[in-house]
């Protein structure tokens, strides 16, 4: 560890004298990374008063949905991402940190909006698309269910262990982010789509690497993310449904379903695993358009 101090003011004069005579950048872009800094300074500041060495992928995010409810367009957030992607350059560079919580924060896409919704009916019509006659069909009926049911990432469903089933009492092990684990309930028809794969898997002979794995590809291996994608994209199609489907929809719709169904945002964040509720705080527009849609069809003025 240096032997300086490692708080934000002391920091922040030598990251600026970095920028200006080892990067020898402009004093517009010394100016607009500066003020990003002051950002991500007065976020952690609301956050408990944490050094820099304390910033979280989870509070880069926290800060990211922070600027985008406040309207920040997807050029300037996208700016902003890059501005601190610098600084924790610079503070690996000087042994502050080992590795930069924003590496695994993606760039804002274009609009920074949710992917589409799937409705009940939909996610419905996507299982009813799939061939059962041969077991990977029953594995993929389990795995939709289970991504829509338990509203996991595209990470947790692959990397979901046979030891992380507690199917008796209804509940799933997930291993999140961070390796932070949390338990979410499981529904009937996912429970029993799980053991329906389940005995199917018993007659597939496991790569020794993934023996604990729960749903496994045709030689026994780990699925990887692009195959998840590959088959979420596939049966949106056989279902007929035109809009942008991939893995990351159903866990949307997992969070939309619960706003509209009287969830509060904290047990959404508990059950999504999010550790900034601001994190979490993005699906409330789509709870505001669903509770102005209903104002619109049922109340006498709307």
């Amino acid at each position: 560890m240096p032997g300086y101090a490692t708080d934000w003011e002391t920091l922040s004069e030598k990251y600026i004298s970095w920028l200006r005579f080892e990067k020898n950048l402009s004093a517009n872009t010394v100016e607009s990374y500066t003020h990003d800094l002051e950002l991500l300074r007065h976020y952690m500041n609301s956050c408990g008063s944490l050094l820099p060495s304390e910033v979280e992928s989870a509070h880069i995010e926290g800060l990211m949905s922070e600027v985008y409810d406040k309207g920040l367009d997807t050029a300037s957030q996208a700016r902003l991402l890059s501005g601190l992607k610098s600084f924790f350059n610079f503070l690996k560079l000087e042994g502050i940190v080992e590795t930069s919580p924003v590496e695994f924060v993606d760039a804002p896409k274009k609009g920074r909006k949710l992917p589409d919704v799937l409705s009940v009916q939909e996610i419905d019509a996507i299982i009813s698309s799939i061939d059962l006659s041969s077991p990977q069909g029953h594995r993929n009926k389990a795995m939709i269910e289970t991504m829509y049911s338990c509203g996991l990432r595209v990470s947790e469903l692959i990397s979901l262990k046979l030891g992380d089933l507690f199917l008796d009492e209804g509940f799933i092990r997930v291993t999140g982010k961070g390796d932070k684990q949390r338990l979410v309930p499981l529904s009937a028809t996912a429970r029993k789509n799980i053991e329906i794969w389940l005995e199917q898997r018993r007659h597939m002979k496991p790569d020794p690497k993934s023996a604990d794995i729960v749903f496994l590809n045709r030689n026994g291996r780990k699925l990887t993310r692009a195959m998840i994608f590959t088959i979420v994209k596939n049966g949106a199609e056989a279902a007929g449904i035109r809009k942008e489907v991939s893995p990351h929809t159903f866990r949307h719709s997992f969070a939309t379903h619960l706003l509209e169904g009287g969830a509060s945002i904290r047990q959404v964040q508990e059950l999504l695993g999010h550790e900034s509720i601001l994190t979490t705080e993005i699906y409330t527009h789509l709870d505001r358009t669903h509770l102005r849609e209903t104002i619109e069809k049922h109340h006498p003025l709307g």
